[in-house]
């Protein structure tokens, strides 16, 4: 089974109207359809399923690198250790589809074109337990919010303050505990962005996102005109009419719609949830919080990767400060997706991108960065 995605760019950039949804305009969606992979050596090249943009070309003398398995460039290791911390602090959530469950069996109880992790002449026999498929791609308007709480710090009568101003502030305050309030809200507003992520790993869903990145000119603004203020996250579900701010109130309503009802434990403990996801945020401070200039493909990209995998989030960051539209085939550990990806290109590896406007498919997160960059900034 392998992913077609079938779109037509004009959705995507038509105006909408305030407070209204109209699911007849919606026609982006994934279907699955049987081809067999002329891939076995997990080497890529140019896409054919699709007409490329002649806008859009990949860089001159491009070439898809070949795939090197948990390998991080060497330039780019602080960038990978610093968004490995969201694995320590929530503990791998998201790592892990819902239901999931391994046993170690004999290598030879695996036929050769099925997926499976091998360790110590063993392979890893994995299955889950998810909830109903939705028809469409669940549709998530944020942006990866990196700050810290103190640098971005809002008080009454302050405008956005600097570290050293905060701290003389606190002290002018002698360290009361009236700044607490508003320390905890910034930080509220940051986490609320990355447990919807989770939420959506965990599911397994497909989502696209369309991301709305600090003075983003192009999906920031249609947030206000759909649900009359500019908060987020916000969701919208074509399958069902449904669209709604809130993070709590997406994820019950996604666990609740696609899951078995109840929402996972790292995702419910309140104060520590909170904490941990601010935590597991710091290494990244910044990134993929601000709009840097771009040119927007009629088409989205499509991703395969999943949240707490640090070399998937920093391809992440970079498509949402860049304002790129993209479907996230999310894969977690249990993930049927992972056996169609690796039936596609004959190995599984993430993140691992499709751009159906230039016609290129690649992997490694380094090498991705810089095809973004090269074919998308201004």
């Amino acid at each position: 089974m392998t992913g077609v995605l079938n779109v037509s760019p004009a959705p995507i950039f038509r105006p909408f109207s305030a407070h209204k949804l109209s699911r007849n305009n919606r026609v982006l969606f994934v279907k699955s359809m049987a081809q067999s992979s002329d891939s076995s050596n997990g080497s890529t090249s140019l896409s054919t399923k699709e007409e490329p943009n002649s806008s859009f070309s990949p860089p001159p003398n491009f070439k898809p690198p070949k795939p090197k398995p948990f390998t991080p460039r060497g330039d780019k290791i602080l960038d990978i250790l610093g968004a490995s911390l969201a694995l320590i602090f929530r503990l791998g959530t998201g790592a892990l589809v819902s239901g999931y469950s391994a046993s170690f069996v004999p290598k030879n109880e695996v036929p050769s074109d099925q997926y499976a992790l091998e360790i110590a002449g063993f392979k890893v026999k994995e299955s889950s337990n998810i909830g109903p498929r939705p028809e469409k791609p669940i549709e998530i308007y944020e942006f990866e919010r990196r700050n810290s709480p103190v640098s971005s710090l809002t008080l009454p009568g302050m405008e956005h303050v600097g570290i050293s101003s905060a701290a003389r502030f606190v002290g002018r305050l002698n360290y009361s505990f009236d700044l607490f309030p508003f320390l905890f809200f910034q930080i509220v507003k940051d986490v609320n962005l990355l447990q919807v992520r989770e939420i959506v790993a965990i599911l397994d869903l497909d989502v696209l996102y369309y991301p709305c990145p600090r003075n983003g000119p192009n999906f920031r603004p249609k947030v206000g005109q759909m649900g009359g203020k500019l908060q987020f996250p916000y969701m919208v579900d074509p399958n069902t009419g449904v669209s709604m701010y809130e993070s709590d109130e997406i994820i019950k309503y996604l666990v609740g719609k696609y899951g078995d009802g109840n929402v996972p434990l790292m995702l419910s403990l309140g104060l520590f949830t909170t904490l941990t996801a601010g935590f597991a945020m710091i290494g990244r401070m910044g990134k993929g919080s601000s709009y840097k200039p771009s040119k927007l493909p009629p088409k989205p990209l499509e991703l395969w990767a999943y949240e707490p995998s640090p070399f998937c989030k920093v391809v992440r960051e970079v498509l949402v400060e860049q304002e790129l539209p993209h479907i996230l085939h999310s894969c977690a550990r249990g993930s049927p997706k992972r056996q169609v990806l690796y039936e596609r290109v004959g190995h599984f590896q993430v993140p691992y991108l499709e751009d159906p406007n230039t016609g290129v498919q690649m992997f490694e997160s380094a090498d991705i960065v810089e095809y973004i960059q090269a074919t998308y900034a201004r």
